[in-house]
C-alpha cells in the first residue's frame, strides 16, 4: 500500500513481550502474544527484531508462535465480512479463491457459522477444503454452471477472494439472485461499478469497534480446529527474499519471517 517513507511492512507478528506501555494490563514483560504492528504509522513494523503492537492476545502455552503470527489480519478479515454479509445456517455461500490464505480463512469461518460452502480453488488445496466441510470445485471456463449445478440454483452470498481479475465479478454476478449479494476483497473498481459490494465497505458500515474474532480463533489454533497453510519461513534477513514470494500472487500459503535466534 503507498504511502509516506520510512515505512516499515509486516501487519501481523508473535512474539515475547519486551515491554508494556502505560495502561497495558492484560499481559506482562515474558508473555507470547500475537497481534498487530502499525505498518502505515511507524518507521518500523512486523518485520523486525522488535516490533510495537497496536492490537494484540496472549498465546496459550505449548503453541507454535508460526501457527498463531499468520492469523490476524485473514481471520479479522473472513470473521468481519463474512459476519457483515449475515452468513449463517440459513445460507449457501460460494467462496471464490479459497486457495487464497483469506478464502482458505472463510470457508472455515462459514462452516463454524452453519453456512452451506461451495468453494473455487485449485488442486493443492482441495483436500483441505473438503476435509472442513466445503464441496470445492476447480477454476476455469464453466464455472458458474457448476456452482448452480450444486446449489440447486442461484447460491444466497458470494465472498470473492480470489488476486484481481478482470471479468470475475461478471461471472459471480450469474450465480447470485442480485448484484449486492457478491462481495469482493480484491475487485474493488470492477465490483462497485457492476452493483457488488466490497468488504471494506461492509466492516465500515459496521462501525468501530468491531468485536476482535483474533481471541477466540488463537484457541481454535491451539485446539486443533482452525489452522492456515504456512508456505514458507524466512530468516528475517531474508525479508526480500519473502516479500518477493509474497507478492508472486502464488505463495501456496502465507510467508513467515523468524528472528534470528529462531531462523
Amino acid at each position: 500500500m503507498p504511502g509516506t517513507l520510512p515505512r516499515g511492512i509486516g501487519y501481523d507478528t508473535a512474539g515475547t513481550v519486551d515491554a508494556v506501555g502505560s495502561g497495558v494490563e492484560d499481559v506482562a514483560v515474558g508473555d507470547l502474544v500475537v497481534g498487530a504492528a502499525d505498518f502505515a504509522g511507524q518507521p518500523s513494523a512486523g518485520a523486525a527484531d522488535v516490533a510495537i503492537l497496536d492490537s494484540w492476545t496472549k498465546v496459550p502455552a505449548g503453541v507454535d508462535p508460526v501457527e498463531v503470527a499468520v492469523l490476524p489480519m485473514v481471520v479479522r478479515t473472513a470473521v468481519w465480512t463474512l459476519v457483515g454479509m449475515g452468513v449463517g445456517p440459513d445460507t449457501t455461500l460460494l467462496v471464490h479463491g479459497a486457495g487464497a490464505m483469506a478464502g482458505y480463512a472463510a470457508v472455515q469461518v462459514a462452516l463454524g457459522l452453519g453456512a452451506r460452502v461451495i468453494a473455487t480453488a485449485g488442486p493443492t488445496y482441495t483436500p483441505d477444503l473438503e476435509a472442513f466441510g466445503a464441496v470445492v470445485i476447480p477454476y476455469g471456463p464453466g464455472m458458474g454452471e457448476r456452482v448452480r449445478d450444486i446449489a440447486g440454483g442461484p447460491v444466497d452470498l458470494v465472498l470473492d477472494t480470489a488476486p484481481p481479475q478482470e471479468g470475475v465479478v461478471a461471472v459471480l454476478l450469474g450465480v447470485v439472485g442480485a448484484a449486492q449479494d457478491v462481495v469482493t476483497i480484491s475487485n474493488h473498481d470492477e465490483a462497485r461499478g457492476l452493483g457488488a459490494r466490497v468488504n471494506l465497505d461492509i466492516i465500515a458500515a459496521a462501525g468501530d469497534p468491531l468485536a476482535d474474532p483474533l481471541p477466540e480463533y488463537v484457541a481454535r489454533v491451539a485446539a486443533g480446529s482452525f489452522r492456515l497453510s504456512v508456505a514458507r519461513a524466512f530468516p528475517l534477513g531474508a525479508w526480500r527474499e519473502a516479500a518477493k514470494l509474497s507478492l508472486s500472487r502464488a505463495p501456496r500459503g502465507k510467508v513467515v519471517l523468524l528472528p534470528a535466534e529462531d531462523a
